[in-house]
């Protein structure tokens, strides 16, 4: 390809909304265009690493026995009503109308649908196991999206499928993936790290993400500087200590704490560590209040409220349901007198610990030596907290570490959450009718050529890793007005091109200086540039990008040089 040929324009000025260099590199090398809020056009570079990365995901998936099928966008509102989930995914989903009236949204996801898909085709246990991909446009209405192609309402994502026939068979098929992931992203030349996570509105009981390290990822994740314990903040645990503290149990005591509501200002008002409080939320989960119970120095986790109760929804009580359950203003819930029952949850971190701190469930009052099993008998108990780097890790005696990463993929092992509410079910080898077992997988396409743009440019631009880059070398002839200079270049091209390298010439009438900017704002993994007093001495001058090692290399050589190159960095991934 003749670079004068390629629909592209790099650009010095960027629009204001590229608050990251990945996005901004994105317009400057002429890879996209803005067409709405979150939505994008992706121009030929941008296509070509999209359709790379798509190859190397299809040869992972394929070679573990992974179909490919295309599923459609528009989706009928029948098949979310069945799973649930038409009216609490959220402003997200994008709903729309047909001629008739119909409801319909636009596929945020694909779980009703693949369901639906097995259903009509699943007879008996013998077919099984099934896993099933696609690539497909999808659409998420996000609120506030930014990043480019890391948080578009538009966007092209890789899902896929699993259907066992039991849970032991659904958790080889997610470990099976689990890996295909792991080789994937290595062979895309990533730093990248697999972390637990939550599973959010998808559901199910088991989930990892696939985080690409990069500052300015949105996600913080907690890992072990001993083991190998990662997570997200979502997920992440910590070693918990609990226990009597060797002190005896007091009488409770009401003690007026006007117009005090924070843990911090009774804490000063009473002279007592934030430590000694019990911080006490009300929740909706599923539209049922539950009473959250953590320490009064830690934060809670609406994740883990979610996860550990398998709930479609989580949100913060309304002042209303905070005083209809506990007969006082928000502020001064506790877990001792509470107006009318409701569930109650206490944090694992308070297990044990005596003469505490909490709202008395009366306006301006709080409680002090509160005991567990004396005064109150919490329903549930778990980890419901947010973890902090520092911790020490839940699975040795190391301390967790944070640092930043861009999600680019995750797995999911769902269980039976949508195959029971869609009746998606087999005949078993005993006869009997039952349900299948799913696993989900994702990897967002376009986040993850940016991310590794991200991972990998410096002020000059785009550093590529060779898999993922649209062309893998680009040949500068850079005096045009002399006819040995262009042969030169062009003959060059043309062995390159039978040596199976992916070339470009960049056969523009501009000065030296441009074609260098360019080509390493766009990242070409080799630049070959010819001149005439190189060529007077029987060489060229390549540059490797990712180094700006440059050498003078016969011209003879020059093929060869560039094959091993490219061998040697995609055997690196």
């Amino acid at each position: 390809m003749k670079v004068s040929q390629i629909f592209f324009q790099t650009l010095k000025e960027v629009p204001k909304e590229a608050v990251i260099e990945s996005h901004r590199l994105l317009y400057r090398a002429g890879m996209i265009q803005k067409l709405a809020s979150g939505i994008y056009n992706y121009l030929p570079l941008a296509l070509r690493s999209i359709r790379k990365l798509e190859n190397i995901i299809r040869e992972e998936l394929n070679k573990r026995g992974c179909q490919e099928v295309l599923m459609p966008t528009v989706q009928p509102s029948e098949l979310w009503m069945e799973s649930g989930r038409w009216n609490y995914y959220g402003p997200e989903l994008l709903r729309i109308k047909d001629r008739k009236g119909g409801d319909f949204c636009l596929g945020p996801t694909h779980e009703e649908v693949i369901t639906d898909m097995v259903r009509k085709n699943l007879r008996s246990y013998k077919q099984l196991p099934y896993n099933l991909y696609q690539f497909q446009g999808k659409f998420r209405d996000e609120i506030r999206p930014r990043f480019g192609l890391m948080r578009g309402r538009e966007f092209i994502m890789k899902d896929g499928y699993s259907f066992d026939i039991n849970e032991e068979k659904a958790k080889e098929s997610y470990w099976k993936m689990y890996e295909a992931y792991n080789a994937i992203f290595s062979r895309c030349g990533l730093k990248f790290k697999p972390v637990d996570a939550a599973t959010g509105a998808i559901g199910g009981d088991m989930s990892h993400e696939f985080q690409v390290l990069a500052d300015a990822g949105e996600d913080l994740i907690l890992s072990c500087n001993k083991c190998g314990y990662a997570a997200n903040l979502e997920k992440a645990r910590t070693k918990v200590i609990s226990g009597i503290d060797g002190q005896e149990m007091k009488s409770l005591n009401e003690v007026h704490t006007p117009s005090m509501k924070a843990v911090e200002d009774v804490a000063k008002f009473m002279n007592r560590p934030v430590t000694d409080f019990i911080k006490s939320m009300i929740f909706l989960v599923d539209n049922e209040p539950v009473l959250v119970m953590v320490p009064g120095d830690r934060e809670v986790n609406e994740a883990k409220i979610q996860a550990y109760f398998k709930a479609d929804s989580v949100a913060l009580a309304s002042d209303a349901v905070i005083e209809e359950v506990t007969g006082a203003a928000t502020g001064f819930a506790g877990p001792v007198g509470l107006k009318k029952k409701i569930k109650t949850a206490l944090d694992n971190n308070l297990t044990g610990r005596i003469n505490l701190v909490a709202g008395a469930n009366r306006t301006d009052h709080h409680l002090e030596n509160i005991n567990e099993n004396r005064d109150f008998t919490a329903d549930v108990k778990g980890d419901f907290v947010i973890v902090k780097a520092g911790e020490r890790c839940p699975d040795c005696d190391g301390t967790l570490e944070e640092c930043r990463g861009i999600e680019v993929g995750q797995v999911f092992y769902l269980g039976t959450k949508y195959s029971q509410k869609m009746n998606c079910s087999f005949v078993d080898e005993a006869g009997k009718s039952t349900v299948a077992v799913m696993g989900c997988y994702g990897i967002g396409v376009g986040r993850t050529v940016q991310a590794a743009i991200e991972q990998n440019h410096d002020e000059q631009g785009i550093i590529w890793p060779m898999a993922l880059a649209p062309y893998e070398a680009v040949v500068l002839p850079l005096q045009m007005n002399k006819d040995t200079v262009v042969k030169a270049s062009f003959d060059m091209y043309g062995s390159l091109l039978e040596a199976g390298i992916e070339a470009v010439i960049d056969d523009r009438d501009e000065r030296a200086g441009f074609k260098f900017n360019d080509a390493d704002l766009i990242g070409y993994p080799v630049q070959i540039a010819f001149g005439q007093k190189s060529l007077d001495n029987g060489v060229a001058e390549v540059k490797i990008r990712k180094t700006g090692e440059k050498a003078e290399i016969k011209l003879e050589e020059v093929v060869n040089f560039v094959r091993n190159f490219k061998e040697k960095e995609l055997n690196r991934g």
